[in-house]
């Protein structure tokens, strides 16, 4: 157990944990109560909307990720995030007032959801990259699933927070103490220990394309991403699977939505602290993870029953964040420190980017043709991703299945040429 948790014994890094892990708990908890809204108060149960606020939330990211990036890794992460941090409870603090004053309309939440994707788009680069200088390289691999663990963990009390709070009192509580959530990590890092940090001390070359640059030379990771982007565009429409089948397929209240995405987060929470176990991830680990992914969401898409369909979701939960954490470690932990903002940030465009197309996607076929239907087409992605991760490990990595008569497990996986 205690190595699982080793990067907590570095101080700086122990208080940025509980930090993010109050500010995320915030940031999930906006999410819920922006989804319930759009798909209830704003909308009669309209699907399309909600693909629409995600997408827009998320657009950015296709856009601004080569200057977010640049950006990273050029000026002091702590002092970026400080700045983006503000901001971003600035909005929660902003959709408060919308609610309690009863003036928002859907145009607002379209226009909030665009502020959270473009503060989203020039902070995820930093963050990512900013682990590193708080735990060294050693430690990285671990703080990476820890903060993954973090990141879950609250998803697995907001929503559940967040549903109560709107059943019970309305959506605008929970605005307000998403705003006010982000002070933890903008206190944390007012107060950290700033000689204990690790920067790097080069610049990468080639400007803000120097992350595609870099790419060309790492056939890998660019497999890695196109595995992620699969998976992400068009099998991590989270929000409208849940929302959609409590709503339309069990009617169920925000209570029974929250529910879903803390349920669905134990299975997160638990597969990013085995991937803490691990010293070094794996390609073939990720590519089964996506494989793993695509099964338990076409399992999920088939059960009649609300609570059998919300255990499922653990499954969901655990191989999604499996895929993720294993990806996001070994893109970091292989990245050289002077290029890592870049690449994180064409990372974060991959996962995140991809949103606009699929998140419309996702909420058109749900309102023309079922939630259930729509949570197939995420099945198919992560089959699909797992196929080409396949098939790149064949060709590029000569990955063979072997029989050894001598062995009492007679069928291997072998690689034959380069290691």
């Amino acid at each position: 157990m205690a190595h699982t948790f080793r990067s907590l014994a570095e101080p700086n890094y122990r208080h940025w944990f509980a930090g993010a892990l109050i500010s995320n708990t915030g940031t999930w908890m906006q999410r819920t109560a922006q989804d319930w809204i759009v798909l209830t108060y704003l909308t009669n149960n309209n699907a399309s909307a909600l693909g629409i606020t995600m997408a827009l939330q998320m657009g950015p990211q296709l856009i601004m990720f080569p200057f977010a990036g640049a950006i990273a890794d050029k000026f002091s992460k702590r002092r970026l995030l400080m700045v983006t941090q503000t901001l971003l409870g600035a909005v929660g603090l902003l959709l408060f007032v919308l609610v309690i004053t009863d003036v928002i309309v859907l145009w607002h939440v379209y226009m909030t959801a665009l502020a959270l994707g473009i503060l989203a788009t020039l902070d995820n680069p930093s963050r990512q990259a900013f682990v590193s200088e708080l735990v060294g390289e050693k430690l990285l691999p671990n703080a990476v699933s820890l903060n993954s663990a973090s990141f879950n963990g609250a998803r697995m009390i907001g929503p559940a927070v967040a549903g109560v709070l709107t059943a019970l009192i309305g959506a605008g509580p929970v605005f307000l103490i998403s705003g006010l959530g982000f002070a933890a990590t903008l206190t944390v890092l007012i107060r950290l220990d700033q000689t204990r940090l690790h920067p790097s001390g080069r610049r990468g070359t080639g400007g803000i394309l120097g992350g595609f640059k870099y790419l060309r030379r790492r056939p890998d990771v660019a497999i890695v991403l196109l595995v992620l982007f699969i998976v992400a565009t068009f099998g991590f429409n989270f929000n409208i699977y849940t929302a959609t089948m409590a709503k339309i397929e069990f009617g169920q209240d925000a209570s029974g939505f929250g529910l879903l995405n803390s349920v669905m987060a134990i299975g997160s929470v638990t597969g990013a602290l085995i991937s803490a176990k691990r010293e070094k991830p794996r390609l073939r680990f990720i590519f089964g993870a996506a494989g793993g992914f695509g099964l338990a969401v076409g399992t999920a898409s088939l059960i009649p029953n609300y609570y059998v369909f919300a255990a499922s979701l653990m499954l969901v939960g655990f191989a999604s964040l499996t895929m993720m954490t294993s990806a996001n470690a070994y893109v970091q932990t292989t990245t050289p420190a002077h290029y890592r903002g870049r690449v994180m940030a064409i990372y974060a465009a991959v996962v995140l980017g991809g949103t606009p197309i699929g998140a419309p996607l996702a909420g058109w076929v749900a309102d023309m043709y079922g939630p259930r239907m729509a949570m197939g087409v995420g099945a198919a992605s992560g089959i699909i991703a797992f196929g080409v991760g396949l098939v790149w490990m064949v060709v590029s990595k000569n990955l063979r299945l072997s029989y050894d008569p001598r062995s009492r497990i007679r069928l291997h996986l072998s690689y034959h040429g380069r290691p």
